[in-house]
């Protein structure tokens, strides 16, 4: 039951990821790769507010199974995030390579660090 929680999620975390990339990244006339920028932005926010709601017992195993590592897995991407950032890098685009590579992280951690904490308000 649980790989089908999982799957499940993929299922729409996927083509959201592909979507909302899309949005994004059509709304910005840059090399800069906004677009998984932003999904995987998200996708860690949401990461930290359902794994905060899980430790504090307002979401169960079966949640974080099914948005935690089915929809945020395959809505975060760090396969593609890598491809873009070399690509970047091998195009001379020296300063967006290395802002895309720290940006994320930064971003990410702060995303993932922020979810948690509005989990322990909500529910600690």
């Amino acid at each position: 039951m649980n790989w089908l929680l999982v799957a499940a999620g993929a299922a729409v975390g996927a083509p959201l990821r592909y979507l909302a990339d899309r949005a994004v990244q059509a709304r910005h006339d840059s090399v800069f790769p906004w677009g998984t920028f932003a999904v995987n932005a998200a996708a860690c926010l949401l990461l930290g507010l359902l794994t905060g709601a899980v430790l504090a017992g307002a979401a169960s195993e079966g949640w974080q199974l099914l948005l935690g590592t089915g929809l945020c897995g395959a809505l975060s991407t760090y396969s593609t995030f890598s491809y873009e950032t070399l690509r970047l890098a091998e195009r001379g685009r020296c300063g967006p390579a290395a802002a895309n590579a720290a940006g994320s992280v930064l971003v990410g951690f702060g995303a993932v660090a922020l979810g948690s904490q509005a989990a322990a308000g909500l529910w600690g």
